[in-house]
C-alpha cells in the first residue's frame, strides 16, 4: 500500500514545470497552464484581456465583457496516460454585475499496476484531481484598473486516499488603451485542505506572478514579459549531472549566482498578428530551459510555439512544448462563440 501511494505521489509532484518547485505543496495541478495560448507563450500569461475565457482561470482580473457566451475546451496528453484539460465559460449577467466566469480544471493520472511490499501483484488503481472555480472581475470606477477573484473547490483521489480543499486566486490588471499596454499580477491558491489524504495537512502551491504585455503601434506583434514564482527567490538548484572534476579527483558543483536565480524567474513571449483570424505564438521559459537542459545535446528545452485559426464562430488553437526530457506535448484547444 505504501509503495502504491508513493508511486502516485511522485507522479503527482512531477507536474511542476508550470508552477512551484515540487515536493513543497499538494494539489500541484492547480498551476498547470489553462490553454494552448498560454502554453505557447511560455506558460503563465497574465495580461490577456481577450475573448478567451480560459485566461480567467489563471488571472481572474482578465475576465471581461468580450468573454460573454464564450466556451473554451482545452486538452493535452502530458505524458503516457497522464491527461489533463480545462473547460471554462463566461456569461454577462447584466450591465451592473457584468460577467460571471466558471471553469473546471482536471488531471487524470491513468491506471497503475499495484504491488504489495513483497512485490506481489495486487489490483490496479488510478488517480485523478479536479478543481471547480467561479470568478468575477471588477473595474474600479474612473480608472484603468481591474481586480478579480476566483474561488475554487478542489477534489483529489490518489489510489484509495482522497482529499478535499478550497482556494482563492486574487489578481489585478491595468489596461492602458492609448499605449496598448497591459500590466497584471496574481496571487494564486490562497487556501487550505479541508480533509487530508491521511493525517498530515499539507500546504497548497501558493504562487505569485507578474506580467507585462504591449502591442506595437506599427507592427502586428504583441510582446509579453512574465516574472514567475515571485513568492520564492531560490528556485534554481545545482544539477549533479553538471559537476566537473579536476585531475586530482576533486569535484566542483554547478555555480548558481544572483543572475542565474533572476533569469529563472523570467518568461519571454511574442504573438504575431494577435488580433487577426490567424495568430502565431512563440515563448521561452528560462527556468524550464535550464532544468531540462542536457549537456552537449541540443534539446530546444524552454521553447514553445503555437498558432490559432478562426473559422466563423469557432477558433482552433494548438501549442507544442517540452515539459520533460522524455517527450514533448501537444495542447489542443477549441473556443466556441455561443452568441
Amino acid at each position: 500500500m505504501v509503495k502504491k501511494l508513493l508511486l502516485l505521489l511522485v507522479l503527482h509532484l512531477s507536474l511542476t514545470a508550470f508552477g512551484q518547485l515540487g515536493g513543497r505543496a499538494t494539489y500541484q495541478f492547480l498551476n498547470l497552464v489553462s490553454s494552448p495560448k498560454q502554453a505557447a507563450l511560455g506558460g503563465k500569461v497574465l495580461t490577456d484581456q481577450s475573448y478567451d475565457p480560459a485566461s480567467g482561470l489563471f488571472n481572474p482580473a482578465s475576465i471581461n465583457l468580450n468573454m460573454d457566451n464564450q466556451l473554451s475546451l482545452n486538452y493535452v496528453n502530458y505524458l503516457a496516460d497522464v491527461n489533463y484539460g480545462t473547460v471554462s465559460y463566461a456569461y454577462e449577467y447584466d450591465r451592473r454585475i457584468q460577467v460571471i466566469h466558471a471553469g473546471v480544471t482536471y488531471v487524470n493520472y491513468g491506471t497503475f499496476q499495484g504491488f504489495d511490499e513483497r512485490g506481489n501483484a495486487t489490483s490496479d488503481f488510478s488517480g485523478g484531481e479536479v478543481a471547480f472555480s467561479v470568478g468575477y472581475a471588477y473595474n474600479i470606477p474612473r480608472t484603468d484598473f481591474f481586480i478579480g477573484a476566483n474561488a475554487k473547490l478542489i477534489s483529489s483521489k490518489l489510489e484509495e486516499y482522497t482529499s478535499l480543499g478550497g482556494a482563492v486566486d486574487l489578481g489585478f490588471l491595468y489596461v492602458n488603451d492609448d499605449l496598448d499596454l497591459n500590466i497584471g499580477g496574481v496571487v494564486r491558491n490562497i487556501g487550505t485542505q479541508f480533509t487530508a489524504y491521511d493525517v498530515t495537512y499539507e500546504r497548497l502551491p501558493l504562487e505569485v506572478d507578474f506580467g507585462i504585455s504591449q502591442k506595437l503601434e506599427h507592427v502586428p506583434l504583441r510582446w509579453h514579459f512574465i516574472l514567475e514564482n515571485l513568492q520564492n527567490w531560490n528556485i534554481a538548484f545545482a544539477n549533479p549531472a553538471r559537476e566537473t572534476s579536476d585531475l586530482s579527483g576533486s569535484t566542483t558543483s554547478e555555480n548558481i549566482n544572483f543572475f542565474d536565480e533572476a533569469l529563472r524567474h523570467m518568461i519571454f513571449a511574442t504573438e504575431l498578428f494577435p488580433d487577426k483570424g490567424f495568430t502565431i505564438r512563440l515563448g521561452y521559459n528560462v527556468r524550464r530551459a535550464e532544468e531540462l537542459r542536457i549537456i552537449d545535446q541540443r534539446s530546444f528545452a524552454g521553447l514553445s510555439a503555437g498558432f490559432s485559426i478562426k473559422f466563423n464562430k469557432l477558433r482552433l488553437s494548438y501549442s507544442y512544448a517540452r515539459y520533460n526530457s522524455a517527450a514533448s506535448s501537444g495542447f489542443f484547444g477549441l473556443n466556441i462563440d455561443l452568441r
